[in-house]
């Protein structure tokens, strides 16, 4: 099925040899006529290759090599937060600022990173191009709240406005900061530690 006659305009964007066979490997996933349906992976593929952002020669370039529309692409792109159409910082804070996170003091934690990292408004990047910091909805990590994503991998769980600050600090120090709650728990247990099931916990950790 042809998804589309638009003819896609050259673009000085294309991937490399292995973003390329990435991306051929994702659209044998999809059946013969619906590799339009790959259109995120690629898009996350290119964004990546692109330095953490999509420009338009990026998005059009995806467009053509899927055979769609580039309306269509660009409608993906601008409706899911995850992908970005301006450049951002080396490190991108993304402080979760759904219920959990809120009222356990999500607010502090914005304050305090884009303060740290020399940022006067969400979404700016500072001027050494370290740092971006963004409000993003609900991590799923609402047991460990108030936390942040640190781009697209480590959750810092557990923070405090001052631990928020030295995160920060350390990043910028080219220190790589330790990921998880930042008050040593494990997982989601209760503050204080695990309540039940602690025998068998010691038993899982060889200390029975």
């Amino acid at each position: 099925m042809k998804v589309t006659t638009y003819q896609v305009p050259e673009t000085d964007f294309q991937f490399t040899p292995e973003n390329l066979e990435l991306a051929k490997s994702y659209m044998t996933r999809y059946p013969e006529g619906r590799q339009a349906s790959a259109v995120i992976w690629l898009l996350y593929l290119a964004q990546e290759q692109n330095g953490g952002w999509l420009s338009v020669p990026a998005i059009e370039y995806v467009a053509g090599f899927l055979n769609m529309a580039p309306i269509r692409v660009h409608e993906v792109v601008s409706f899911y937060t995850m992908f970005y159409t301006e450049p951002r910082g080396k490190h991108h804070i993304q402080v979760c600022r759904t219920t959990s996170c809120w009222v356990r003091g999500s607010d502090d934690i914005v304050k305090s990173c884009m303060q740290a990292a020399g940022i006067s408004k969400l979404g700016e990047t500072s001027e050494d191009g370290l740092f971006t910091v963004s409000e993003v909805e609900c991590l799923g990590a609402c047991c460990n709240a108030p936390m942040f994503q640190l781009n697209e991998g480590d959750y810092f769980e557990d923070l405090t406005p001052e631990r928020a600050a030295e995160i920060v600090e350390e990043l910028r120090a080219g220190k790589t900061p330790k990921p998880g709650s930042q008050t040593g728990r494990l997982s989601s247990e209760p503050e204080g530690g695990a309540t039940t099931l602690t025998e068998i916990q010691a038993d899982s950790r060889g200390d029975a």
